[in-house]
């Protein structure tokens, strides 16, 4: 929705809509940012919900890049959740996990598996918006950002293991 975009008009931001896969294959690090916002992991979008593609974005990143990807929701999924942050693990030097609320999707939450190749993660943001883009902003701030981050316990078991 038009009113709830920002960014898009930037000269850094191109959208592709096409083949994810056959553009990473295309596109070996030449990425800071990927993010992939599919469909459900069901038909032919199942191979977006797999390592090989993980790899391929991986290979796509540039040192310190990150990606960010659909990861559906902690109350319905985590059984497709947990196995995937296990297998990209070893890819990536962090894998994390957040979400945030959306009152039409289901549970009202969807997640996100954010992954980086270097760097220290994306718990705490680097940087903060400026007062005049901040106030245009209606749901982004760096607390939000921090507190999408912070999972139930049974979610962080079951995601990361219980000795986190």
């Amino acid at each position: 929705l038009p009113f709830m975009a920002k960014g898009f008009d930037d000269p850094r931001v191109k959208v592709n809509v096409m083949d994810g896969a056959k553009f990473m294959e295309e596109n070996q690090s030449s990425f800071d940012v990927i993010i992939t916002d599919s469909s459900d992991p069901v038909g032919p979008a199942c191979v977006l919900f797999e390592t090989p593609f993980y790899k391929a974005m991986h290979g796509s990143l540039r040192e310190g890049g990150i990606i960010c990807t659909q990861g559906e929701c902690v109350w319905l999924h985590v059984d497709l959740i947990q196995p995937l942050v296990k297998a990209i693990t070893p890819l990536f030097t962090t894998v994390e996990y957040a979400y945030c609320t959306i009152p039409s999707y289901p549970s009202g939450q969807i997640g996100f598996i954010i992954a980086s190749k270097g760097g220290k993660g994306c718990k705490v943001p680097t940087r903060t918006p400026e007062a005049s883009v901040q106030k245009e902003l209606r749901y982004y701030t760096p607390d939000i950002h921090q507190a999408s981050f912070v999972l139930p316990a049974f979610a962080e078991r079951a995601i990361f293991g219980s000795d986190r």
